[in-house]
C-alpha cells in the first residue's frame, strides 16, 4: 500500500473524525455518577446493573467499535502491508487464545472485577475495577491506562494486569478512552485525565486508599498517560482550576511508551502507521510539541517539575514497536531538570513479552515484581500481604514462543 499523500487525506481525515464524532455525541452516556458510600464489609458499592446489561453494553460497544474500525480500513485501505498485518495479529490471538479465555472468564464472572464503572459523559468513559479479596484495611491503587496504538485500545486488555496485582493486594483501575477516528489525542488525554480524577477523588468508596495511588500507562497508554500528568502538573503550578492533583499520584510507571513524537513519526511510518493518518491523530503536526511529554519536560517551569511524583520507565531491549532508546532519552531529559526518574530495561524483552507473553507463562512475573517493590517500598505489612500463591501457566510453551515469533507489534 502506498502512504497516503499529505493534503487531501488530512482533510479526509478530519472529515472522518467529523463524522465519528457526531456518531459518538449521538450515543452519549449518562452523566458522571457521583461517588456513593461504600456499604459494610467488601470492598464497595454493588454492581448496579446485570449481566444481562453487561452484556448489553459489550453488545454496544462492540458495535461501535466495529463501525469505526471499517471506517477507518475505509480510510487506510486495505493495501498489503495492512492485510498481512491483520493476519498475524489473528495468527498471534489465535496462538494465545487458551489464556485470553481464562483471563476472559475471570473478566466476566469474577466478583473481584467491577466492570464498566461510569466516569465521564462520552460512551468510552467507562473504567473496569480489580479489588483484592483481602481488603481489611485500605489498599494501594494503581490507575491504569491500556495501549492499542490510539486505535484499538480497550479498558478490558488490562485485565491480566488487573488479575495479578489484584491477587497481590492492589487495586486496580484500568480507564477507558476515545480512540481514532472517535477521536484524537486531545480527547484521548482529556478522557484519561477525567478517569485518574474519578479514581482519586471516589476510590476510598471501593476499599482503595486515596493515599496509595499510582498511574501506569502501557505502549500508547504510557504515551496519553504521560501526556495527562504533565498537562496537569502544568496547570497546577500556573494556578489553574483542576479536579485533581499531581500530589495525589505517589509515582507513574510508563511501559513500552514514546515520549517525543517528533522523533517516532518516521518510526512509525515505517511500521505502517502513515505520517498523514498519525498526523491526524496527534491533531496535527503543530500539536507534536504539546503532545511530547519529553519536549513538555524540558519547556517546563521549576515549579511543575517540583510536582512530578518518581518516575519508573520500563521497556523490553528487543521492542521494535518503539524503540527502548525513547524511553532512555525521557529518563534522561527529566534527570537533567531535577526529576526523580529511573530506567528498568528488560533484557530481550519484545513490545508484548513484558505485559502478555511473560504473564501467560506463569511463574514469577518481574513486571509485577518491580511495580510492587516501589508501592511496598516503606510499607513491611503491605509488602508480606502482598506474597501470593505463584501464577500457574496458562498457554504452552511452544505457543509463547511462536506468538512471539508472528506478533505484529
Amino acid at each position: 500500500m502506498q502512504p497516503p499523500s499529505s493534503g487531501g487525506d488530512a482533510r479526509e481525515a478530519d472529515a472522518l473524525l467529523a463524522r465519528s464524532d457526531s456518531a459518538g455525541r449521538r450515543r452519549r452516556a449518562s452523566p458522571v455518577q457521583s461517588a456513593s458510600p461504600a456499604p459494610q464489609g467488601w470492598g464497595g458499592p454493588r454492581r448496579q446493573s446485570s449481566f444481562r446489561d453487561d452484556v448489553g453494553h459489550a453488545a454496544s460497544e462492540t458495535y461501535l467499535v466495529t463501525r469505526l474500525t471499517f471506517t477507518l480500513l475505509q480510510y487506510l485501505g486495505l493495501g498489503y502491508r495492512w492485510m498481512t498485518q491483520l493476519l498475524a495479529l489473528a495468527v498471534y490471538a489465535i496462538l494465545l487464545m487458551p489464556g485470553f479465555l481464562q483471563v476472559g472468564y475471570y473478566y466476566f464472572f469474577s466478583s473481584q472485577v467491577r466492570r464498566s464503572i461510569v466516569y465521564g459523559e462520552q460512551p468510552r468513559n467507562r473504567l473496569d475495577l480489580y479489588i483484592p479479596k483481602d481488603n481489611t484495611r485500605p489498599c494501594p491503587v494503581m490507575a491504569f491506562v491500556t495501549g492499542g496504538a490510539w486505535i484499538i485500545g480497550y479498558k478490558a486488555w488490562g485485565a491480566l494486569l488487573g488479575r495479578r496485582l489484584a491477587e497481590r493486594g492492589i487495586i486496580v483501575a484500568c480507564i477507558d478512552y476515545r480512540n481514532f477516528p472517535q477521536g484524537t489525542i486531545s480527547d484521548m488525554v482529556a478522557d484519561a485525565s477525567q478517569g485518574i480524577s474519578f479514581v482519586c477523588n471516589n476510590i476510598a468508596s471501593y476499599g482503595g486508599d486515596p493515599n496509595q495511588i499510582y498511574l501506569m500507562g502501557q505502549s500508547a497508554g504510557a504515551h496519553i498517560a504521560a501526556c495527562a500528568l504533565m498537562e496537569q502538573a502544568v496547570k497546577e503550578s500556573s494556578g489553574q482550576p483542576i479536579s485533581w492533583s499531581v500530589t495525589q499520584i505517589k509515582a507513574y510507571f510508563g511501559l513500552s511508551g514514546g515520549y517525543n513524537i517528533y522523533n517516532l513519526v518516521d518510526h512509525f511510518h515505517q511500521r505502517g502507521l502513515y505520517r498523514s493518518i498519525f498526523l491526524s491523530i496527534m491533531d496535527g503536526e503543530e500539536s507534536l510539541s504539546r503532545y511530547s511529554p519529553e519536549i513538555v519536560v524540558k519547556e517546563s517551569s521549576p515549579q511543575t517539575i517540583a510536582l512530578l511524583p518518581p518516575i519508573v520507565l520500563m521497556h523490553g531491549t528487543d521492542d521494535y514497536s518503539i524503540p527502548s532508546s525513547a524511553s532512555q532519552t525521557f529518563v534522561d531529559v527529566l534527570q537533567q531538570v531535577g526529576a526523580q526518574a529511573r530506567l528498568l530495561l528488560y533484557e530481550g524483552k519484545t513490545h508484548t513479552d513484558i505485559f502478555l507473553q511473560d504473564p501467560l507463562r506463569g511463574g514469577k512475573d518481574p513486571l509485577v515484581e518491580d511495580v510492587l517493590s516501589v508501592i511496598h517500598t516503606d510499607d513491611a505489612t503491605r509488602r508480606n500481604i502482598a506474597s501470593a500463591p505463584t501464577p500457574r501457566r496458562l498457554v504452552f510453551e511452544w505457543q509463547l514462543q511462536l506468538a512471539r515469533r508472528i506478533s505484529p507489534f
